[in-house]
């Protein structure tokens, strides 16, 4: 067999997109949302990793881009695969723990951001009818890994089945 010199090998491996989201939640476990103005999904506060970025730094920047806060990430509760769909390549999701917030600081919030149009708190079952089912479901598997205290492994946002610890 013969081996391709480094950098050929370097050149072929397999790029994938990242995206690092927040989850904010209040006491009654309703999730922010923020609707943006590029598309008709809600999303949570979050992006694109760019290159030469670690998800948890993304994770912090796209918060206070978006939402103008600043604060400490918890614990990674979710990374999620994510099948490629139509024009976009396979990839991973990361969702970083951002901890409680109120309705007092929602109601606060004033974004300069202009792709976000609205923010608010919205129970897992109010927010199935404005986001993606993939990113619904990933919201279910981060507020069960706020419960349990451990990282859940999805794949398409449901937990994967062949992750053992």
């Amino acid at each position: 067999m013969d081996l391709l010199p480094f950098s050929e090998y370097a050149a072929s491996l397999n790029r994938k997109r990242a995206a690092a989201g927040v989850l904010l939640r209040d006491e009654r476990s309703r999730v922010l949302l923020v609707e943006t103005t590029y598309k008709a999904e809600w999303e949570i506060p979050g992006g694109a990793v760019e290159a030469d970025e670690a998800p948890w730094t993304t994770a912090a920047r796209e918060l206070h881009e978006e939402l103008g806060i600043t604060r400490p990430l918890g614990t990674l509760l979710v990374i999620d695969h994510i099948h490629a769909q139509e024009v976009m390549p396979e990839g991973l999701a990361f969702v970083f723990d951002g901890g409680l917030i109120t309705e007092d600081e929602v109601r606060g919030i004033r974004s300069t951001d202009p792709e976000i149009q609205s923010v608010g708190l919205y129970t897992l079952e109010e927010a199935e009818r404005l986001v993606k089912s993939t990113l619904h479901a990933r919201l279910g598997a981060a507020l069960r890994s706020v419960e349990s205290g451990g990282i859940m492994f999805c794949e398409g946002g449901r937990p994967a089945a062949t992750v053992r610890s």
